[in-house]
C-alpha cells in the first residue's frame, strides 16, 4: 500500500498545478488563523471577531470545521485533474502494462483520497487546538477535547467527496467537464429538493429524503455554527424569536456518507474495469 500511496504522491508533486493548488489548499486552512485578527473600531463600537467566542473550546471544533470544509474544492480540482491526466498522457495505460491491476489501480487513488482527507483534518485539528489555546475562555482538558466528532464528520465529508470527485474523474476523464458535472449535480440535488418539497412532502420530510442525496448527505454532516454563538441568541430571545438546532453529529448521517463513499469507489473500479484501455 505505501508503494502505491508512494507512486501517486511522485506523480502529484511532478505536476505543477497539482502541487500549486495542494500547497495554496493547506495555506488557506491554516489562513483561518487570520480571522482572529479581524477588528474595526467605529466610534464608541469595538469590534473583534475572536472575543466573539469562536475560537472558545469547544465550541471551535464546530466553527473550524465547518469553514474549512469550503477550502475542499481546491484538492477536488487536484483530484479530477489526476484522474485527465492519467487518461491524457497514457500512464494509466502504462500502469497496467508495467503489472499493476486495476484493482491496485484504483486503490491507489483511494489512498491519495483517504491520505488527503487525513491529512486535512490532522492539519485543522493542530490549527484548532492552538488558537482555541490562545483565544478561548475555558481550558479544561474535559472541556478541550469534548464535541471532537466534528473532527470525525468532517474527516467523513472530505473522504464522501472526494471519492465521488474521483468517480466523476475516472467517468467523464476530464477535468473541466468533471468540475462540471459536479456543478450540475448540486444544481440537480437543489432542483430535486424544490421539486419534493411543491409536489410531496413537508419541509421536514423533504429535508429527510433530501440526507440521502450524496451532496446533501455531505452537507448535513455538520450544521452552520453560527446560530451557536451567544451573541445570536441573544438577539433572538429579544426579538422572541427561539433557535432550535440539533448541531449534534449523528451516526446515521456518516454512515449514509460511508455509503456513498462505498458506492463511489467500487463504481471506479467497475468503469475502469469494463474500459478498454
Amino acid at each position: 500500500m505505501l508503494r502505491l500511496l508512494h507512486i501517486e504522491f511522485i506523480k502529484l508533486w511532478n505536476n505543477r498545478v497539482s502541487k500549486i493548488l495542494i500547497i495554496a489548499y493547506f495555506v488557506l486552512l491554516t489562513s483561518i488563523a487570520l480571522v482572529a485578527a479581524i477588528k474595526f473600531d467605529i466610534g464608541p463600537i469595538k469590534f473583534h471577531l475572536a472575543e466573539q467566542g469562536i475560537f472558545n473550546f469547544p465550541y471551535i471544533w464546530h466553527f473550524n470545521t465547518f469553514i474549512t470544509a469550503f477550502f475542499k474544492l481546491f484538492l477536488a480540482i487536484v483530484i479530477v485533474s489526476m484522474m485527465a491526466n492519467e487518461y491524457s498522457n497514457k500512464t494509466i495505460k502504462q500502469n497496467l502494462i508495467d503489472g499493476l491491476s486495476k484493482k491496485e489501480f484504483i486503490l491507489s487513488k483511494f489512498l491519495t483520497v483517504i491520505s488527503f482527507s487525513l491529512i486535512s483534518t490532522l492539519f485543522v485539528f493542530v490549527v484548532s487546538l492552538i488558537l482555541g489555546l490562545i483565544y478561548s475562555d475555558y481550558n479544561e482538558i474535559s472541556i478541550i477535547f469534548s464535541d471532537l466528532e466534528f473532527l470525525l464528520a468532517f474527516f467523513v465529508k472530505l473522504l464522501g467527496f472526494f471519492s465521488f470527485c474521483l468517480f466523476l474523474g475516472i467517468l467523464v476523464k476530464r477535468s473541466a467537464f468533471a468540475l462540471g458535472f459536479l456543478i450540475l449535480w448540486q444544481v440537480f440535488e437543489g432542483f430535486a429538493r424544490g421539486m419534493i418539497r411543491w409536489k410531496l412532502f413537508d419541509g421536514d420530510t423533504t429535508d429527510f429524503v433530501m440526507g440521502f442525496f450524496p451532496l446533501n448527505a455531505m452537507w448535513k454532516l455538520i450544521d452552520e455554527p453560527f446560530s451557536r454563538l451567544s451573541a445570536v441568541q441573544s438577539v433572538a430571545n429579544q426579538i422572541g424569536e427561539k433557535i432550535d438546532v440539533d448541531y449534534g453529529v449523528h451516526w446515521y448521517e456518516i454512515l449514509i456518507v460511508l455509503g456513498w463513499t462505498t458506492i463511489f469507489i467500487y463504481g471506479s473500479y467497475a468503469l475502469l474495469k469494463k474500459r478498454d484501455l
